[in-house]
């Protein structure tokens, strides 16, 4: 029955002309087990979005602007999907030409491969498996202008985002572009790409939105701690996904992603209640729930190039330096990064890339370097992609949050915002009381 199908398939392309198929779907289609592996990841990094980032910021923000926040999240990895299927895709893995941006040959995913080149995968499955990615990314940046943005901007600046700053850092980075291919950097599953650009994008737009009225003389509470750890707990499931899916085959290499995981955000979550206990004398859990997004995000870019045990240091030091950012940024600094975007996935991120040069070296349980590198280069070729990343972030996303404002307003007004966003700029209500 099959092959009668087939047939009828060649017959009809033929006799229409201009009838151009994508794929053939009986070609050879790669390993079915690596396949159904990236699937099942791919389904897992959207759980990490719709409802895991969802409910984890939602706890946090006040009631009146609980709505608001799922919706954001939801719009923004909504239109973050289109844009990776119309053009996003083929700017970070279309064929490699200049390593700046991916060539056009793959725009509307029409001219996918059966198999991606140098994987055991079908394109498609490849394409999907970024695309949830692609989708988190923007969305992790929610976290910075909780309670006062406005929502046609937070779309609109979203959504050029997606194609100015991560597809084109996704390109140089994963997709064959001058960072990888020039200076070896290595990012295994978007400490750079994902965590860095987020980070420091959120935190620039935080400055350019300004603070929160009442920010910081009134204590901003989060209504429902309870969501928030549910939501933590539905990215660290999640995560395994991210992470244990981006070795883009079921292997040693995949599982070693997922341990790693596990042990990072493990010990990350653990350092942070000790040090929420001689800091402010009682561990709680957003602490617990803020520690292990930050030793996620800080075993990300290495989670399948070290040892199980420098994941464990990966996570101490990452709740260490993610706390003190948190201090930093809000109590000396003033920044009304709302939900410590930059503080925990920016600084995890550019973290766990520097360490990722150290801990790669054998004699420290990694797999080593690769060829012509050794750490000192890795290094090298780490702190460069980290400061390319971080000015491209930052300098793009300054420009394209103005330029959306002069057609949409970034800011609510201070009636708006004091009403909360959920009646003012949805007209609806999350719960029966405030």
């Amino acid at each position: 029955m099959k092959s009668k199908i087939a047939a009828a398939a060649s017959i009809l392309a033929v006799s229409i002309p201009g009838t151009a198929w994508a794929q053939n779907p009986y070609a050879a289609a790669g390993d079915s087990g690596d396949t159904a592996l990236v699937l099942v990841c791919s389904a897992l990094v959207l759980l990490m979005t719709l409802p895991g980032l969802g409910l984890f910021y939602g706890g946090l923000v006040r009631a009146k602007n609980f709505l608001s926040v799922l919706l954001q999240v939801g719009a923004v990895a909504g239109i973050a999907s289109l844009l990776w299927i119309i053009v996003g895709y083929t700017l970070a893995f279309g064929a490699v030409t200049n390593g700046w941006l991916g060539a056009g040959n793959a725009w509307m995913l029409i001219d996918l491969g059966n198999v991606r080149a140098g994987l055991a995968i079908p394109e498609s499955t490849f394409a999907l498996f970024q695309l949830t990615f692609a989708a988190i990314t923007p969305a992790l940046m929610i976290g910075a202008w909780v309670d006062r943005a406005r929502f046609g901007w937070v779309v609109g600046f979203c959504a050029l985002w997606s194609l100015i700053v991560y597809a084109p850092v996704a390109h140089w980075i994963w997709g064959g572009g001058w960072l990888a291919s020039s200076l070896g950097v290595l990012d295994f599953a978007g400490g750079l790409v994902v965590h860095t650009t987020a980070g420091i994008s959120a935190l620039v737009v935080a400055l350019l939105l300004g603070k929160r009225d009442g920010f910081p003389r009134t204590l901003m509470l989060p209504h429902a701690p309870a969501l928030t750890m549910i939501g933590a707990m539905l990215l660290w499931v999640g995560w395994f996904g991210f992470n244990g899916g981006s070795a883009l085959a079921a292997s040693d290499d995949a599982a070693m992603a997922i341990l790693n995981t596990q042990a990072a955000a493990s010990a990350a979550a653990l350092a942070w209640l000790l040090v929420e206990k001689f800091t402010v004398g009682k561990p709680t859990s957003i602490g617990f729930a803020t520690g292990a997004i930050a030793g996620l995000a800080t075993i990300t870019p290495a989670a399948g190039f070290i040892s199980p045990g420098a994941a464990i240091i990966f996570g101490a030091v990452a709740a260490l330096l993610c706390y003190g950012a948190i201090q930093l940024v809000k109590q000396r600094w003033h920044i009304d990064n709302s939900l410590d975007v930059f503080a925990v996935h920016g600084i995890g991120g550019i973290t766990g890339s520097i360490l990722l040069a150290v801990f790669l070296s054998p004699a420290l349980g990694g797999i080593g370097y690769g060829e012509g590198m050794a750490m000192g280069s890795q290094l090298f070729g780490q702190l460069v992609g980290i400061a390319v990343v971080v000015l491209w972030s930052a300098v793009a996303t300054a420009i394209l949050s103005l330029g959306v404002s002069l057609f949409l307003p970034m800011r609510v007004s201070e009636d708006e915002e004091r009403e909360g966003l959920d009646i003012a700029s949805h007209g609806e209500r999350a719960w029966e009381f405030d």
